[in-house]
């Protein structure tokens, strides 16, 4: 990648980054729905063994790109944070509407 120009170019870089990493993150979202139907409970979405060995993966893979280990962990502990919520909530209305079947 070439080096900036001017503040405006960072700015714009970042805006395209940025647009990609929402298109990414929409796709995680959808996988996150669609596990929440193979959960059966809370326990099972909040799995916090899982989220550490992908924290760990994240921070190895981090340093490896140049990426600082710190700022991965922390943005990747609240993008988790945020998509488990997401993810009870979804685990919740699945229940709900299995409940809801089966007292019709």
């Amino acid at each position: 990648m070439t080096e900036p120009t001017s503040l405006s170019e960072v700015r714009s870089r970042i805006d395209g980054i940025d647009a990609e990493l929402v298109r990414l993150l929409a796709d995680r979202q959808g996988l996150v729905r669609a596990a929440a139907a193979f959960k059966r409970d809370e326990q099972a979405v909040r799995a916090p063994d899982r989220v550490e060995r992908v924290i760990s993966s994240v921070r190895a893979r981090a340093a490896e790109a140049g990426l600082s280990p710190e700022v991965a962990e922390a943005v990747w502990r609240a993008m988790i944070g945020a998509f488990i919520e997401l993810e009870l909530r979804e685990h919740a209305r699945i229940e709900e509407d299995a409940s809801l079947r089966e007292d019709a």
